[in-house]
């Protein structure tokens, strides 16, 4: 929760910040669903919208930016306070990646010819859902500062990344069956990288949550291996026909 002050209107500031970081974590989850939407259903149209919603996000960042200059200039806020100023400019940072990754999606639907497998399709449909429900559940523990449900993050993380992997390896077995793929297959692996980034950037979120609350930093993880550099180079390593 956050603290309360004698002077109301800082109190106004500070939930400005809160509210302008809800507003913007639900615009940037639209753009991800739209832009997989647009991506599965080859809808041209849907993806152009996304693409040009971005700047909702981009004026938001910079909204909460400048707001938050004017709080510390004029306040001079310290512990509790000041890291929810920080944290606030943080946290709009990483929700306006994601929708820059939901833009990127977007912008490679004209490349995809839609001749690739439905079941691809489906695996990133799956990844989207996983990295968007993480994102969602972050933003709720935002809302609330319930800090002490912020364990699920790494393990939905983990959950991403072995989804990613799954989906990387088969793009990549059907990109060698046929030449004819590799276009469409790369573009498809780069849709898929964004969208397993969504999951790292919620995961930061997470993090900045953690410290706005108790002021220490989250545990460090156990480092992750990049299996997918695995899978790269066994694949280089098969012998071309």
């Amino acid at each position: 929760m956050q603290s309360v002050h004698i002077v109301s209107a800082y109190d106004e500031e500070l939930k400005f910040l809160s509210k302008r970081i809800a507003a913007m974590g639900g615009h940037a989850e639209r753009m991800v669903e739209q832009a997989v939407a647009a991506l599965v259903n080859a809808d041209h149209g849907l993806a152009q919208k996304v693409i040009q919603d971005d700047i909702v996000l981009d004026d938001g960042q910079r909204e909460i930016d400048d707001k938050a200059i004017v709080i510390i200039a004029k306040r001079q806020p310290m512990a509790t306070d000041l890291r929810e100023i920080v944290g606030a400019i943080r946290i709009s940072a990483d929700i306006e990646r994601v929708g820059d990754l939901g833009k990127n999606v977007a912008k490679r639907v004209a490349s995809v010819d839609g001749r690739q497998p439905n079941s691809l399709f489906r695996g990133l449909e799956a990844l989207a859902n996983l990295a968007l429900t993480q994102l969602k559940e972050v933003l709720d523990v935002y809302a609330s500062r319930s800090v002490e449900r912020i364990g699920f993050v790494r393990d939905r993380d983990d959950q991403i990344d072995a989804m990613y992997t799954s989906l990387f390896r088969e793009l990549l077995t059907y990109m060698m069956e046929d030449p004819r793929n590799i276009a469409p297959c790369t573009h498809l692996l780069f849709c898929a990288k964004n969208i397993e980034r969504i999951g790292d950037h919620a995961t930061n979120i997470a993090e900045t949550i953690y410290y706005i609350v108790t002021g220490d930093q989250m545990p460090v993880d156990r480092p992750k291996s990049d299996k997918t550099d695995k899978v790269v180079v066994s694949a280089a390593a098969v012998p071309a026909n």
